[in-house]
């Protein structure tokens, strides 16, 4: 009772985690942010279990509190951050770029990336509407709402972002005969 949950145990994370599970007793769990809880991963374990910068949790905790990593080109302090699909993890100590996708089992896999990739992301738009005003906006599969995108943008397009200004750069329509990534539903 008495608030959302903070806890995990290990047995309850999501498989697509890989976190072991007699290593401990529980797990970190994502703070509320852009990306809901099962379908994102916690900063702390991308440094630890994937990239294996901290071996324990005090020093991913360091890592992170020294202003070290940014995702999406915004430094995060929170160990906790969920990192989710299509995010750009950038560490500028060691000059690397991760954008964190899928494998073809649904597990998160971090594609090492140059520096020319790290500078726009692709959104799936899964909302279109109009704010106070009239002005066309839209909300994307990673929280973000975008203001005044071209008239043609609808739901289940892709768009990319430059991260640098904020601004849509391009669009791809979702029609018959495009390469898709798929995320979720019944058969994945």
């Amino acid at each position: 009772a008495r608030g959302p949950k903070k806890h995990m145990k290990r047995l309850a994370a999501p498989k697509h985690w890989m976190v072991d599970k007699l290593l401990g007793v529980f797990a970190p769990k994502s703070r509320p942010g852009a990306h809901k809880g099962r379908e994102s991963l916690p900063l702390i374990l991308i440094l630890r279990n994937r990239l294996r910068f901290a071996l324990t949790r005090g020093e991913a905790m360091m890592i992170t509190k020294q202003r070290l990593v940014e995702v999406d080109r915004r430094v995060k302090v929170d160990p906790k951050t969920p990192v989710g699909f299509m995010d750009i993890l950038t560490i500028p100590k060691t000059q690397e770029n991760f954008r964190v996708s899928y494998d073809v089992k649904g597990r998160f896999v971090l594609q090492k990336i140059s520096d020319e990739d790290a500078q726009s992301k692709l959104l799936k738009v899964k909302k279109v509407f109009t704010q106070n005003g009239n002005i066309p906006a839209i909300a994307t599969h990673d929280g973000r709402t975008l203001r005044y995108v071209d008239p043609l943008v609808k739901v289940g397009d892709t768009v990319t972002l430059d991260l640098t200004t904020g601004r849509v750069v391009d669009f791809i329509k979702f029609k018959t005969g495009v390469t898709v990534m798929v995320t979720g539903g019944a058969n994945t």
